[in-house]
């Protein structure tokens, strides 16, 4: 099992836009093949503050995730909504 953690901080004028880039990256995504749990969060602190929590079967189907094409139009969409690049990190259960 791989887990991800992908946080991702929307310029301030751009919340709401950016929040439903990301929701559009729900449904297609939990329909791959190899995602078992795809969850956007928001900081009720931070709002422009998202993060999702992913988990998938194995790299392979993650890999195919990130070359999908619902992911590079979002990509290409949020290009002018984000503030900074995206933090995506990979996770393997040690224990």
């Amino acid at each position: 099992m791989i887990r991800v953690v992908a946080h991702l901080i929307s310029k301030p004028d751009s919340i709401d836009e950016t929040r439903e880039v990301l929701l559009g990256l729900i449904g297609p995504t939990c329909a791959e093949a190899g995602c078992v749990t795809y969850e956007l969060h928001q900081n009720t602190a931070d709002p422009t503050d998202f993060t999702f929590i992913e988990e998938w079967t194995d790299d392979a189907s993650l890999d195919a995730h990130l070359e999908s094409a619902h992911l590079a139009a979002a990509r290409e969409k949020l290009e002018h909504l984000l503030a900074e690049p995206a933090d995506i990190r990979r996770y393997k259960l040690v224990r």
